[in-house]
């Protein structure tokens, strides 16, 4: 009987996972398809799928605390990237910023409770403190996606949220100090989860230098792909092992794991090893989130629950903003902090949870607010949307922190477009002592590079009125490093014409925009990752023994059947022109052939 249960539990299980994989499949691409992001997709999956949608999947709590490890492997990642050094630079923002962040906002919230719902005075602190926690699941790896966890405002934000993963230990004492419930025996009292905060981390620690490190060392000499998956999987859970069974953050040791490998050699294979993990529960989770949410509850409450998450929103980003500005940030990067982190946050379920049993609120409580905060989740994409809005139109209004390239100093070339590409450019220029003026469209590209001490104007470099007050009719070459096809040959000749003094350069995304612009009279047009591409084709022939005269003869052959290739699709604009001209397995390079000594020739007597 028991076999037959499980048997059934098991195909249960899976039905549930084909249905649920199956919807978050379906939402996450229509919303990637919209530009919406996957995390409203993943929600909405859940609520369709869910007890509260159409009942497909049920068993949400049990699916939760699985799908909470992608929020366990997500810290471990952030940790692998800030170095201790790093971290301890950031420590008057992690218990400044972050520490007043939860403070202020929890009374807050707790006091906006109070006056709309009637509940009790220890009711509204237990739903308030919770409601200030902000989702690290949804922040964090948008930070990491586009690289702005290295700017200041990433950072900032980074630190709120760290220092509200380790405020859940005493925000979990002051739910057990308000509780009505008879005591629990076997809980540790809060003076001794603090104590065992810190001795788990100072442990953390010492395993992390002088076992962890260690250890990696020798799987790395083993030279197997996979020992590095079990060995990193191990480290997370180990941590948050160790963390679970002290009643603390398990999350919060991962991140302590993270951090003493972040100056490991080995911390690129780990990153790599772990991160589809992640992506996988991290999808789980919010499918979970979604399913949690209570549709009837929503119906019967509409404008309460509707009026509350907005609520929340609100006074979160205007405390944040607040706050901000008494930390002496930018307005417009104030604005953008308190919108990134004015949504609720998962650990304010677990909290839910935890008055919920301190009979401090009603179930029904528990999941009017469960589904307030859930709904506040779901408008994150939308705030980042209006944030970039917000964030282009200051700059272009000449926004505090961004200045225009009408400020820049008279200069001899211009590099529009400073990511990747643009970068390398500039920098060979520079190498010379060339006078570069750096042209950028992105506010948080520029913030980036301000951190490397490098000097962008804020402009969309393609305008003519924006290059004449840069100085391009004295400048002698115009770089256009633009990432993309956005650089067609119609934005460029009138450029080209408005300008004829200035060498003008251009990157190409690939071939056929490389063909769009083969009609300008440019002074070069350069083909997104070709040489790159081209030197390690080069370098890997000697890998064969291949002499280098020869390697150099295949790259000049490659170089001139391209070319070749080049100008007769651009001609026709067919891309198969000339094919037989490319290298295959039956149209191989032959040998180059010696060739004959000339016999010497001999005088007269």
């Amino acid at each position: 009987m028991d076999a037959a249960a499980g048997a059934e539990a098991a195909a249960l299980a899976l039905r549930d996972g084909v249905i649920m994989l199956g919807a978050a499949l379906l939402f996450v691409t229509v919303f990637r398809r919209l530009g919406l992001g996957a995390v409203l997709g993943y929600l909405l999956a859940g609520a369709l799928v869910g007890p509260h949608g159409l009942g497909f999947v049920g068993a949400t709590e049990n699916l939760l605390h699985i799908a909470d490890f992608g929020i366990v492997l997500l810290l471990f990642l952030v940790g692998l990237e800030l170095h201790p050094s790093r971290l301890w630079r950031l420590r008057n923002d992690i218990f400044g910023l972050g520490l007043l962040q939860v403070v202020v906002a929890g009374l807050a919230l707790a006091v906006l409770v109070y006056g709309t719902t009637g509940f009790t005075l220890a009711a509204s602190i237990a739903i308030g403190l919770p409601l200030a926690l902000s989702s690290t699941a949804q922040v964090l790896p948008s930070l990491r996606s586009d690289g702005s966890i290295n700017t200041r405002t990433g950072e900032r934000a980074f630190s709120i949220l760290l220092f509200q993963d380790l405020s859940i230990v005493p925000l979990i004492t002051i739910i057990a100090a308000l509780s009505r419930a008879p005591a629990d025996p076997s809980a540790p009292p809060g003076w001794l989860l603090a104590l065992y905060t810190v001795v788990a981390i100072v442990g953390l620690v010492a395993v992390g230098r002088f076992i962890i490190n260690p250890l990696f060392r020798v799987v790395g000499r083993v030279s197997e792909r996979e020992l590095f998956v079990v060995a990193g999987l191990f480290t997370v859970l180990a941590a948050a092992a160790v963390m679970e069974s002290l009643h603390l953050s398990t999350a919060l040791g991962a991140f302590v794991a993270g951090v003493m490998l972040a100056d490991s050699p080995y911390r690129h294979e780990l990153e790599a090893d772990i991160e589809p993990f992640r992506s996988i529960l991290l999808g789980l989770f919010f499918v979970a989130v979604g399913m949690m949410l209570d549709l009837g509850a929503i119906a019967e409450r509409t404008l309460l629950v509707v009026g509350l998450a907005a609520a929340l929103i609100v006074l979160k980003a205007l405390v944040l903003f607040g706050l901000a500005r008494l930390f002496r940030v930018e307005t417009r990067r104030a604005v953008k902090l308190g919108l990134l982190l004015s949504q609720g946050g998962e650990f304010a379920f677990v909290l839910f949870a935890a008055a919920q049993s301190a009979l401090l609120i009603e179930p029904e409580a528990a999941s009017l607010f469960s589904a307030i905060v859930t709904l506040s989740m779901a408008t994150t994409p939308f705030l980042m949307m209006f944030n970039d809005w917000f964030d282009r139109r200051t700059a272009r209004a000449g926004g505090e922190g961004l200045e225009g390239p009408e400020l820049s100093p008279e200069s001899r070339a211009i590099v529009i477009g400073y990511g990747r590409f643009g970068q390398t450019v500039a920098q060979i220029l520079m190498a010379k002592g060339v006078s570069v003026t750096l042209i950028d469209s992105k506010p948080s590209q520029i913030e980036l590079s301000g951190s490397y001490g490098s000097k962008v104007y804020y402009g969309d470099g393609t305008r003519i009125d924006l290059l004449r007050v840069a100085g391009a009719e004295e400048a002698r070459a115009l770089l256009f490093c633009i990432d993309g096809r956005g650089l067609t040959a119609a934005k460029l000749e009138p450029i080209l014409e408005a300008f004829p003094q200035a060498a003008i350069y251009a990157r190409a995304f690939d071939r056929v925009h490389m063909m769009d612009l083969d009609r300008l009279d440019l002074a070069g047009a350069y083909r997104e990752v070709f040489e790159s591409a081209v030197q390690m084709g080069r370098e890997a022939l000697g890998c064969f023994d291949i002499a280098e005269e020869e390697c150099a003869r295949v790259e000049r052959e490659y170089r001139d059947r391209d070319a070749e290739r080049f100008a007769s699709q651009s001609r026709s604009g067919d891309l198969h022109a000339k094919k037989e001209r490319m290298f295959g397995p039956d149209n191989a390079l032959d040998d180059l052939e010696e060739a004959e000594e000339p016999t010497e020739e001999r005088g007269p007597g």
